[in-house]
């Protein structure tokens, strides 16, 4: 019933990006120039399809084999694949026949836009939440990306352990999405204009983190974020208190990260050598990593840039040979009252008997 309600919303409801009713499938935090640049290569009718903003891409993408999830008329699939360059590949996988004959129509339109001897795309048709039912190898993909797609989804965690089944290990999923700030109510799920605007299918923000971590992703990482406003005072009314974000996360697989941030005394120095960040990179929210500077982190954060594609990239100072408790400034503290000082003074606490 979903799957069909979707179809129908973006294969033939919707017939440009203006027939949006809201800004909620909007993810461009300010497109840096080098992406201007490509997107302003991608064909006219390929983007007059694409129903969003902003473009979903991570850093150090040349090689890189990526999966869209939701890929609609291919702009970003297309963008990527400038990216990744001859080498690499992006595969979009969706569901809706119009937009993947818009897709298919352009192969080798942006082959030749960008140069290549060579297409370096495809286009799948099915379900982001049966990707074990197409042509993908499991462990087969460095990153898997989707821009405001995954809140259509009537399975999302479905989804997130099909992207864990497909990356390799130290593969990455990076996506934009749409989260509330509260469990969405069941009148507004099953209502079609506002799932169909990207709103009421959106996961409240905990749920999200909780359903990562079930799904293998153990420390999901939130890269940039910003508040929806919904510019239409039908839907507006409809949805009443509830806020809702624009967000960006990160997912390592990485077996065995840990629930917290631990301190063991590490810390990384970024050598400035990834494209398009020569002074600093940033990791997520929290970890704007400056070139040069030698930067303490978590043991986590330690694995995050040491057992994925951004190895090379940075200095690693430490071991794992003693452990200092949780990481200062990661959000987590000690939950106990200290009681008395290393001297044995009073700490000025209370106790419950």
């Amino acid at each position: 019933m979903i799957h069909d309600q979707v179809k129908d919303y973006y294969g033939r409801v919707l017939q440009k990006s203006d027939d949006l009713q809201t800004n909620a499938c909007c993810t461009d935090a300010g497109m840096p120039k080098y992406l201007k640049q490509v997107i302003g290569k991608i064909h006219d009718e390929v983007l007059t399809r694409y129903y969003g903003c902003g473009l979903v891409a991570p850093e150090q993408l040349e090689g890189m084999r990526i999966l869209d999830l939701g890929s609609g008329s291919g702009r970003d699939v297309y963008a990527l694949s400038a990216l990744v360059g001859e080498s690499g590949e992006v595969v979009g996988v969706d569901m809706t026949d119009e937009q993947l004959e818009v897709a298919r129509r352009h192969v080798d339109y942006h082959a030749k836009a960008f140069g290549f001897a060579r297409p370096n795309v495809r286009f799948l048709k099915g379900y982001i939440e049966k990707l074990d039912e197409l042509d993908l190898e499991p462990g087969s993909f460095d990153i898997i990306v989707s821009n405001c797609v995954i809140n259509l989804s009537p399975d999302k965690l479905a989804v997130l352990r099909h992207a864990y089944n497909l990356l390799k290990p130290g593969g990455e999923m990076y996506f934009s999405d749409v989260y509330a700030d509260r469990r969405i109510p069941q009148q507004l799920a099953d209502d079609p204009v506002l799932y169909g605007e990207c709103l009421s299918g959106a996961l409240y923000w905990n749920d999200f983190e909780n359903m990562a971590k079930t799904a293998g992703f153990a420390d999901p990482r939130l890269v940039e974020d910003s508040p929806i406003t919904i510019n239409n005072d039908e839907q507006a009314a409809k949805t009443g208190p509830i806020r809702f974000f624009s967000a960006t996360y990160r997912l390592f697989k990485l077996d065995g990260l840990e629930p917290a941030c631990e301190d063991y005394g590490q810390a990384v120095i970024y050598r400035g050598t990834v494209a398009n960040q020569a002074h600093e990179f940033i990791l997520d929210k929290h970890h704007h990593i400056p070139k040069g500077k030698v930067f303490p982190v978590c043991g986590n954060t330690y694995r995050m840039l040491h057992e994925t594609r951004f190895q090379a990239h940075f200095e690693f100072i430490g071991d794992w040979s003693t452990h200092y408790g949780i990481f200062e400034g990661c959000g987590s503290a000690l939950p106990f009252d200290p009681g008395v000082t290393r001297d044995g003074s009073p700490d000025n606490v209370g106790s419950c008997c």
